[in-house]
């Protein structure tokens, strides 16, 4: 599931990038994301008396964390190749595996490491900074985003969590977006948009908001390392950014990386079901 969600992310954001021009990267990212939390609250349709307080604090938590995530790493991949921003961005989940237990997750962890160094190849020194502070920030997102993700994913059944963090994440990208989208919206775009707020943030949300559940934030974190491999993949197809030899190279470690991650990080049964009701939910309805 984590794969492909990450599949469908990358190639949102390829397909979103020639779409910059048109309606600008915050314009481009509100939109996905307002597009993206009326789906999901409509489909999904949570009830306040299935939440508790704390539960409502960590959703609403969540969908400014995920808002953030979005917003920076739309305005990363308008300035730096697709592969580039997706490998910085990847230091947020590489973070969080560096506190999962055992040698071999050290290993792993170290494999990805090296993988980003090579896809970012930072030796060259001409990489656009704003690009780089924007994917940086993403990457602290991210990394709460994954650690917030298992937490709520944990205390709410099914996708009624997802229901309420997307729809917080929708008003804050649009609240940014606004006086962007106010001088360049125009309908045609506005239903793109739409799509690809199905394409991503939509499908893969979901997707690995139900893969925390299996995994430990520790292992997705480091399987989140196959996400710059997918990122120049889609890069190279959709937007015709040609890796070269030593990105190439960088993708070899990142993918071993994940692989190594697959193997080891099933979260046993009892630790991800989903609790009962909490009792201040039924008071607070």
């Amino acid at each position: 599931m984590a794969v492909a969600g990450m599949s469908t992310v990358q190639l949102g954001s390829a397909l979103t990038v020639p779409l910059f021009d048109q309606l600008t990267d915050v314009g481009a990212a509100g939109l996905r994301l307002g597009w993206a939390g009326l789906l999901l609250f409509v489909l999904v349709r949570p009830r306040r008396r299935d939440f508790a307080r704390r539960d409502l604090l960590a959703c609403t938590v969540l969908g400014i964390v995920t808002a953030g995530l979005m917003l920076f790493f739309m305005l990363a991949i308008a300035r730096l190749p697709l592969g580039t921003a997706s490998a910085l961005e990847f230091l947020g989940p590489l973070a969080v595996s560096l506190y999962g237990p055992g040698a071999s997750r050290k290993i792993w962890t170290a494999a990805a490491a090296i993988g980003v160094v090579l896809l970012t190849q930072p030796w060259h020194g001409n990489l656009d900074l704003a690009g780089v502070g924007y994917a940086l920030a993403a990457a602290a997102c991210w990394a709460a985003y994954i650690l917030l993700t298992q937490r709520v994913g944990d205390q709410l059944a099914g996708l009624k969590g997802l229901a309420v963090s997307m729809p917080v994440a929708g008003i804050v990208g649009m609240l940014i977006a606004a006086p962007t989208l106010s001088t360049h919206l125009i309908w045609p775009a506005l239903w793109t948009m739409l799509g690809l707020a199905v394409v991503s943030p939509l499908v893969p949300f979901a997707l690995e908001f139900l893969a925390l559940r299996r995994l430990t934030s520790s292992a997705f974190g480091t399987l989140m390392s196959l996400e710059p491999a997918i990122a120049l993949l889609m890069g190279l197809l959709v937007l015709g950014q040609v890796p070269g030899l030593t990105s190439a190279l960088g993708i070899a470690f990142v993918v071993a990386a994940g692989v190594g991650a697959t193997r080891a990080g099933a979260r046993p049964a009892a630790e991800h079901a989903p609790p009962a009701p909490h009792p201040a939910a039924a008071e607070a309805s």
